[in-house]
């Protein structure tokens, strides 16, 4: 089992910029992929960005440029560093992880049926 703990969320204005952090405990083996899933009311869950695999990090369009994702293994953190907020970027921000899938790489759909932390509110007000 691992569980996962986010924190950094908070309101900002557009154009402010925030870290969310997410501290995995438990069985680490199990996190060799991680990413973050943001979900606004109304809406469908939707992947932001996920690292791990042994290609590069991948993104959404719409946060690529804005958003990085990065992850401490010594730390067991994982970190998403968002930039230029937006309005629309308002949502409930999730960690997720999961093993790496075939050939090493990161796959979202094994991500979905993967581990979940309880999320983190981010609002950015215009």
């Amino acid at each position: 089992q691992v569980q996962l703990a986010e924190s950094g969320g908070g309101s900002v204005q557009a154009g402010g910029s925030l870290r969310l952090s997410c501290v995995a405990t438990g069985n680490i083996a199990n996190t060799a992929c991680m990413a973050w899933f943001r979900q606004a009311p109304g809406q469908e869950r939707e992947g932001v960005a996920h690292i791990g695999g042994i290609d590069a990090p991948e993104y959404r369009d719409d946060v690529t440029g804005r958003f990085t994702i990065s992850k401490d293994s010594a730390k067991n953190t994982l970190y998403l560093q968002m930039n230029s907020l937006k309005p629309e970027d308002t949502a409930m921000y999730y960690c997720a992880a999961a093993t790496l899938g075939s050939r090493g790489y990161c796959y979202w759909s094994d991500l979905v049926k993967g581990f979940w932390g309880q999320g983190t509110q981010v609002t950015v007000s215009s």
